[in-house]
């Protein structure tokens, strides 16, 4: 089965692709760029949710919904969010069919006209802030701290499942503040909860940075981001929050009377991560064989395979299989035991190698009668032979060294493909070996644009945590001074 998927070394497009879909995580659909996200991706997506929704949760946020449908002139309020969506939005102009006289099927009523025109979300700023006017009146009403898990659309004309499609899964946090300071807090508050559940949950070792001015959110004073790297040196986006100060309160007459009595502008904040983040975890991590699912956010983190002859065999490794998995129970530790008798156990082997289940147990009878089971795990591929007494806390501490080791391993392969270039020639060599280029920059739009347009590389971020290198030296395009270096990477 894991035949089937494309060397990743000969072609790394094809190869995510194929895993995408060969690993049942998701399909294309028959709306041209959408996609159908299969149960078992879903089930990723899931364990990714519930995992950040609990996080939020703890830092005080509450979810709520709004509308998907945000009327035209709403967008048209806020300059530098229309221009930066314009081109992407999905536009509603009718709301009724009708049989078309000929018989050939149904049309549009041209009497179903609507008065205004209605966007399909492509965010939801213009229909919070809206609503939020008449939420908020006094400093005693804020903060307002909320997230919605909505889906959204982006009209891409060049799509890939998960990493871009026209209507994609999110969660969009919307908060509303007395003061700059809180809002500049939040923003990085909410960067930093990205992060953590990158690093510790998706075993994704990230970057927080800041975005250079034409790189940040439409409408937004800053954005601070999460960059990862994936195994084909590209960097990903993973995570954004946006310090979006009183644009929006200005653009809807959001205001409020503060503790002296005297009318003032709320101050915002938006962030959100997406089903990019499926896209993040297969490139960073997934190889030949198929996904590698760190335990965190494996849906099945134990399988179990029978090795026998005959059903009373069967009847029997089972019995011994749902006794480990009592066993594992207290631990939270999810198990199928794969009893299927119409599939031979090596097509089971490749199956869920293929679906990247952390660890997988074999029992055979000869292993009963010895007090063994054979253990491999997905990582590394390695198999060993384990006793039967004491197995629960081995596989509990075994998911612990995988989790450790598939973010050491992404990790080592980040920190190996960093490297500082100081000239334009090593630039241009260096870019199309792939990784994080380390360089200075001059802080001006026009040289960010020339070295896109040259290259094909833009400022990832401006490293806020991880390889900052505060120092005096020269722009790598112009030679103009300055005063730190820049991530500059090809991206998804």
């Amino acid at each position: 089965m894991a035949k089937e998927v494309t060397n990743r070394e000969e072609n790394y497009s094809l190869w995510y692709n194929n895993l995408v879909v060969k690993a049942d995580l998701a399909e294309n659909s028959a709306v041209r760029g959408c996609m159908v996200i299969k149960p078992y991706g879903y089930a990723i997506w899931e364990k990714i949710q519930a995992q950040l929704d609990k996080m939020f949760k703890e830092t005080g946020h509450q979810n709520a919904y709004f509308p998907l449908f945000i009327p035209k002139s709403f967008l048209s309020k806020e300059a530098d969010h229309v221009e930066g969506f314009a081109k992407e939005c999905a536009v509603v102009t009718h709301h009724r069919l009708k049989n078309n006289p000929d018989g050939s099927g149904v049309i549009v009523d041209p009497e179903a006209k609507l008065e205004e025109e209605l966007i399909v979300r492509p965010t939801s700023e213009t229909i919070i802030w809206n609503t939020y006017r008449n939420w908020i009146k006094s400093y005693r009403d804020l903060p307002i701290l909320c997230n919605q898990w909505a889906n959204v659309v982006r009209w891409e004309m060049r799509t890939r499942l998960f990493l871009r499609t026209a209507e994609f899964l999110w969660q969009e946090g919307h908060t509303a503040h007395a003061t700059a300071q809180e809002a500049i807090e939040e923003t990085e508050k909410m960067v930093n909860v990205y992060a953590d559940f990158a690093r510790n949950y998706m075993a994704l070792p990230v970057v927080v940075g800041k975005k250079t001015e034409t790189e940040r959110f439409a409408g937004a004073i800053d954005t601070l981001c999460i960059e990862a790297m994936m195994q084909d040196g590209k960097a990903l986006q993973a995570g954004t929050s946006h310090f979006l100060g009183q644009n929006f309160a200005k653009a809807f007459d959001v205001q409020f009377a503060n503790k002296e009595g005297k009318l003032d502008y709320v101050w915002a904040t938006s962030w959100g991560v997406s089903t990019r983040l499926m896209g993040a975890l297969i490139m960073a991590h997934s190889d030949n064989n198929g996904l590698v699912l760190p335990p965190a956010l494996a849906p099945i983190q134990v399988v179990m395979v029978p090795i026998y002859k005959g059903e009373e065999e069967l009847k029997m490794m089972v019995e011994k299989m749902e006794e480990i998995k009592k066993e594992l129970a207290p631990y939270g530790i999810t198990v199928k035991i794969d009893d299927r008798d119409n599939v031979r156990s090596g097509f089971k082997f490749a199956e869920w190698e293929l679906k990247g289940v952390p660890v997988r147990v074999v029992m055979g009878k000869r292993d009963l009668e010895n007090g063994v089971v054979e253990i491999a795990r997905r990582d590394t591929c390695q198999k060993s032979s384990v006793a039967r007494e004491g197995l629960a806390e081995y596989i509990k501490n075994l998911l612990d060294e995988i989790q450790k080791n598939i973010y050491a391993k992404a990790l080592n392969f980040r920190e190996e493909h960093t490297i500082k270039v100081d000239t334009w020639e090593e630039f241009k060599e260096k870019i199309e070996e792939g990784g994080f280029l380390l360089c200075h920059w001059d802080g001006t739009a026009e040289t960010e644009a020339k070295i896109k347009e040259e290259t094909k590389a833009t400022i990832r971020c401006i490293p806020l945590d991880s390889h900052v290198v505060m120092e005096e030296g020269k722009c790598v395009y112009s030679g103009k001074p300055s005063k730190q270096r820049v991530i500059f990477a090809r991206a998804y």
